[in-house]
């Protein structure tokens, strides 16, 4: 997401990028020095990662109930709504193997040596009986009261259908829900206000820690990202293209803008009105941009379920904790699900990364690590979510029939009137 400038007229990646570098530096005054005092610094990136969990639940809950009850998915979609979802559901699976699979080749959270948050950090091993009754919680309050984000997303799920199904008496409840999302919302960019001091200081501990050898495996960790997004982009987007025959030269050239506009500012949201305008251009009608194309902001977000997939086991390996390739799935599963219905909170991708770190009992300390190179990351992920969107908003059209290819002239026409 794209941050607004404070009074002072510093804006907070620029914040968090001092902080990071000041979190270096005075960790590796630390490291040379006196390693042992950097236990002095931990607290104050602590204090960041327990406001990260107090928004854990309540987010969740309101933005899946809010966008399955308030958009009326479960009776309103149909058979195009269906093609989309099921569209959506295959492309962000492979992203997210996309990005185990990269993390586990290229291994880039190996040697960081990041300390756990409490004790023993070894994932418990589950069989399928275990992992199928442990997606029912016994109570839910209990599951928002642990940080079970798996157990609290199946509630909202079923409780949203349910409330979409009692018609006009769940409004009132519904709107109850939104109004929590958006001091959810809220709630999320005042505790990114303390972001700069939390990544600084979990940077000097880190480093003053483990030494300067961390900043390797970051720079590892984005050029790994990096990478596996254009195997996603390559080795699936262009095949469906190719597959469901979508005009690629003038798809480009329709999407080029809304994807500069999604790296530049790190926000889809900045992009999707550019983005619904030049897909109407390319020969998409009207309700059919309008209604796949925001569905997708929920459901289609593959280069940020790749980024999670990566970003968690990153995490695992360098706090040292084997995961199988059966917790590895069960994890997939736990991102799959916990990746909908929050795409416009401001830096979520953070949020469902601890969330699901909780869940499998790993140190949150690496998500503070994470934030100081996330928005570089976040500026290429966010690209990919608009340019998967706009594909996905032309299959569909494509699946329906109903896909009128622009002329080259028409694409000259409006480019010239500054349409396109």
């Amino acid at each position: 997401m794209a941050t607004a400038k404070p009074r002072g007229g510093i804006s907070l990646t620029t914040q968090i990028f001092i902080g990071l570098g000041l979190g270096v530096v005075i960790g590796y005054i630390v490291s040379i020095t006196d390693p042992a005092w950097s236990a002095n610094i931990r607290p104050f990136s602590q204090i960041f990662i327990r406001m990260i969990k107090m928004i854990i639940a309540p987010l969740i809950f309101a933005t899946l109930v809010a966008g399955i009850a308030g958009a009326g998915h479960v009776r309103q979609v149909g058979r195009m709504g269906f093609k989309a979802i099921v569209y959506f559901e295959i492309v962000t699976t492979i992203a997210l193997i996309i990005g185990l699979v990269a993390v586990n080749i290229v291994k880039p959270g190996v040697g960081v040596n990041l300390p756990p948050e409490t004790g023993d950090v070894t994932a418990t091993a589950q069989g399928w009986k275990e992992i199928l009754l442990h997606l029912i919680p016994e109570s839910v309050i209990q599951a928002m009261a642990t940080g079970d984000v798996l157990q609290i997303v199946v509630f909202s799920i079923i409780f949203g259908i349910a409330l979409g199904m009692i018609g006009e008496k769940g409004k009132p409840l519904v709107a109850l829900c939104e109004q929590l999302a958006e001091t959810m919302f809220k709630f999320t960019s005042i505790v990114m206000r303390y972001a700069p001091i939390g990544v600084g200081a979990a940077m000097a501990y880190t480093v003053g820690h483990g030494g300067l050898r961390v900043l390797v495996n970051l720079a590892l960790l984005v050029a790994t990202l990096y990478g596996a997004l254009i195997v996603l982009i390559l080795g699936v987007f262009l095949p469906v293209a190719l597959i469901f025959k979508v005009p690629i030269r003038k798809f480009i050239r329709a999407v080029r803008e809304p994807a500069i506009i999604a790296f530049a500012t790190t926000s889809s949201e900045s992009a999707l009105p550019r983005a619904m305008e030049v897909l109407e251009r390319l020969g998409v009608p009207r309700r059919i941009v309008s209604f796949i194309l925001p569905l997708g902001y929920s459901f289609n977000l593959d280069g940020t379920t790749l980024y999670l997939s990566l970003a968690a086991v990153f995490v695992a390996q360098a706090a040292g904790v084997e995961l199988t390739v059966g917790q590895q799935i069960t994890m997939l599963l736990t991102l799959m699900l916990t990746s909908k219905g929050v795409a416009g909170v401001p830096r979520a991708s953070l949020v469902i990364l601890a969330g699901t770190l909780a869940s499998y009992n790993l140190p949150l300390a690496g998500v503070t690590l994470i934030l100081g190179v996330d928005e570089l990351m976040d500026m290429a992920r966010t690209m990919t979510n608009v340019i998967g969107n706009c594909l996905a908003t032309v299959v569909v059209a494509r699946m329906e029939g109903e896909f009128k290819e622009a002329t080259d002239a028409e694409l000259d026409l409006a480019a010239a009137q500054g349409e396109i």
